[in-house]
C-alpha cells in the first residue's frame, strides 16, 4: 500500500478507514513474517542442529565412544587400588556370550603336582573364564577339478559337467557375492572402499568388477522379489512412503532424483498371523500413479502419511486410508519450537495422552485394543477436535499454528480410523523405520548409478530389511539363496525362499 503523505483526506470517516487498511495490511505482513521466520528456523535446525524431535541413538553412541574408551583407561588405571569385591559392584552386568560361538579351550595347568608341602596335588574343579577372540575374515581360492576319463576301445573322452556359476565366467563364489551384497545394502560400505578392504587382504579387485558381481547377482533375485511384493499386497494391512534417492543422469552429466517406493507390513502389535516384511519399489518420479500401480491388487487399510497422491488409491472403493499421527504431532512440535506457543505445547500434551493410551495395548488382540481405546482414547479424540475447532478462529490465518491445526482436522476421518479397527495403528512408523537404511546408504553411496542401479537398491533392501524384520542373518540368507538359485531351484517352490520361510530351516540370527 502507497500513501501520499502530503495529501491525506481530511474526511474522519476516510481516515478512519485508512486506518483500518492500515492495520489490516500490518497484520497480514506480520502473518507473513512470522510464517516465514518459521521456515527459517526450521531450515537453520535442519542444516545445524538436531534432524529429528529425539536425538538419534545412533549418532548418540558415535559421540560416547571417546567417552567409554576414556573411561575403561581410567578403570585400567585404578585396577591396582580397586579390591575385586568393590569392582563387581561398580561394573554392570555383563551379557554371556552366544552359545552358538565355536569355543577354542586354552588350559593353564600349573607348573608342578607336588604341593610346596611335599604331598601331591589332586584336581578338585576349575575355574573357568571366557575372551571374545576375532578370526580375521579370510579370502581363499576354491579349486574345482574334473578328472577326465578316457575309454580305450571307443576313444570316448568323459567328465564331469562343470559347476553352474553365478556370473557366467565370474570368479565370484556364492559366499563371496552375499558378502559384497552385504557390505554394499546393509553395512552400507561403498563398492570402492570395500575394493580397499581387498587390496588389504592381498587380492586387487577393480571396483567396475564389484559393480559386475553385483548386478549379475541380483538377476537371481529379481523373480524372489516380485514373488516377496505378491505376497506383501496380498495383506489386507500395510505402511506406505516413500523417500527420495539420487540417480545419476549420464545425458545431463549431473543426478536426478528417484524414488524408492517403500511398503511394510507389521503385524506384531496386535498377534496377527502375517510376518513383519518390507518392500521397496523404485520409480523415477513420485507421480500418484506409481502407488496406484504398485498397490493394484491391494485391498484393505493402507496407513499413509500427508502425501496427497494417496487420496487417489480410494476412488476404487478397495483401499481405506489410515492417517499417521506422527506426522500430525510433527506439525504442533515444529510451531512448538519456532515460536513456543502455549496452544502448540498443548496440543503435543493431548497427542501424547493417546500414546500414553496405546502404550497399554501393544501386543494385546484387536478386539482388546479396539475396547480400551474407545474407552480410554475416544474420550481425548473428541475433546481434542473440539478444542482445535476453538482455537482455529483466534489464530491468523495463514500462521504455521493454524495450519497445523487445518492439517489435523482435515485429515481427521483418517486420523481417528484406529477407533473402529484395532488392528489399525495410530502412526506409519513401522514405514519410517524401513526407510532409515535407505538414508544411511544415501549418505554413503551418494547416488545409484542408473534406474538400473535404482531397481537393485529396491530388491537388495527388500530382501535384506525383511531378513532383519524376521531375526534372520542376511548374509547366511544371501548366500544360501544364492545358491540355491544358481542350483535350479524350482521357480514355483520360491515361497521357501521369502526370509520367514527359509528361518524356520535355518535358523541362523541376526
Amino acid at each position: 500500500m502507497q500513501l501520499d503523505l502530503d495529501n491525506l483526506p481530511s474526511d474522519t470517516a476516510l481516515l478512519h478507514r485508512l486506518v483500518r487498511d492500515i492495520a489490516s495490511v500490518i497484520a497480514h505482513r506480520n502473518s507473513e513474517i512470522e510464517r516465514l521466520q518459521t521456515i527459517i528456523k526450521r531450515l537453520q535446525r535442519a542444516q545445524f542442529g538436531r534432524r529429528s524431535e529425539r536425538l538419534d541413538a545412533g549418532q548418540l553412541a558415535l559421540g560416547l565412544e571417546d567417552l567409554d574408551i576414556d573411561l575403561s583407561a581410567v578403570e585400567a588405571d585404578q585396577a591396582s587400588v580397586v579390591t575385586s569385591a568393590s569392582t563387581k559392584t561398580l561394573q554392570p552386568k555383563r551379557k554371556p556370550l552366544p552359545d552358538h560361538l565355536p569355543r577354542e579351550e586354552v588350559v593353564l595347568n600349573v607348573a608342578s603336582e607336588s604341593c610346596t608341602c611335599g604331598g601331591t596335588l589332586h584336581a578338585i574343579g576349575e575355574s573357568v573364564s571366557e575372551m571374545l577372540d576375532w578370526v580375521p575374515a579370510q579370502l581363499r581360492v576354491v579349486r574345482v577339478c574334473r578328472p577326465k576319463f578316457a575309454c580305450r576301445s571307443c576313444g570316448t573322452i568323459t567328465q564331469a559337467p562343470a559347476p553352474e556359476r553365478p556370473i557366467a565366467g565370474g570368479l565370484a563364489t556364492p559366499a563371496l557375492l552375499a558378502q559384497v551384497l552385504v557390505s554394499k545394502y546393509c553395512d552400507h560400505t561403498p563398492l570402492y572402499r570395500q575394493a580397499q578392504i581387498f587390496a588389504r587382504h592381498g587380492v586387487e579387485l577393480e571396483r567396475s568388477t564389484l559393480a559386475g558381481w553385483v548386478g549379475g547377482a541380483c538377476w537371481w533375485f529379481e523373480a524372489l522379489h516380485d514373488r516377496l511384493c505378491e505376497h506383501m499386497f496380498a495383506s489386507d494391512h500395510l505402511f506406505a512412503d516413500d523417500t527420495p534417492i539420487p540417480v545419476l543422469d549420464p545425458g545431463r552429466g549431473r543426478t536426478k532424483t528417484g524414488r524408492l517406493w517403500v511398503y511394510a507390513r507389521d503385524q506384531r502389535s496386535w498377534a496377527g498371523p502375517e510376518p513383519p516384511a518390507a518392500v521397496y519399489v523404485f520409480a523415477p518420479d513420485r507421480k500418484a500413479e506409481r502407488a496406484a500401480a504398485h498397490l493394484t491388487h491391494f485391498k484393505g487399510v493402507l496407513h499413509v502419511d500427508g502425501y496427497a497422491g494417496f487420496e487417489r488409491l480410494t476412488d476404487a472403493g478397495n483401499i481405506t486410508l489410515a492417517a499417521c499421527w506422527a506426522h500430525t504431532r510433527r506439525k504442533f512440535y515444529e510451531v512448538a519450537q519456532a515460536e513456543d506457543t502455549p496452544v502448540a505445547h498443548e496440543a503435543l500434551r493431548r497427542i501424547a495422552s493417546l500414546y500414553a493410551v496405546e502404550a497399554q495395548v501393544r501386543g494385546q488382540s484387536p478386539a482388546h485394543r479396539l475396547a480400551t481405546r474407545r474407552a480410554l482414547a475416544k474420550p481425548i479424540i473428541d475433546s481434542l477436535r473440539l478444542w482445535l475447532e476453538v482455537q482455529l478462529p483466534q489464530l491468523p490465518g495463514r500462521g504455521n499454528l493454524a495450519e497445523a491445526i487445518r492439517y489435523a482436522l482435515s485429515r481427521w476421518d483418517g486420523l481417528t480410523r484406529f477407533l473402529h479397527d484395532g488392528r489399525i495403528e495410530l502412526d506409519t512408523n513401522p514405514v519410517e523405520r524401513a526407510i532409515r537404511p535407505v538414508a544411511l546408504g544415501r549418505k554413503n553411496h551418494l547416488f545409484a548409478g542408473s534406474d538400473g542401479g535404482g531397481r537393485r537398491w529396491a530388491i537388495l533392501c527388500s530382501l535384506i530389511e525383511t531378513c532383519k524384520l524376521n531375526d534372520v542373518e542376511p548374509y547366511a540368507y544371501l548366500r544360501d539363496v544364492l545358491q540355491r538359485m544358481v542350483g535350479g531351484h524350482p521357480i514355483n517352490r520360491l515361497d521357501e525362499l521369502l526370509p520367514w520361510a527359509w528361518n524356520a530351516h535355518h535358523p541362523v540370527k541376526a
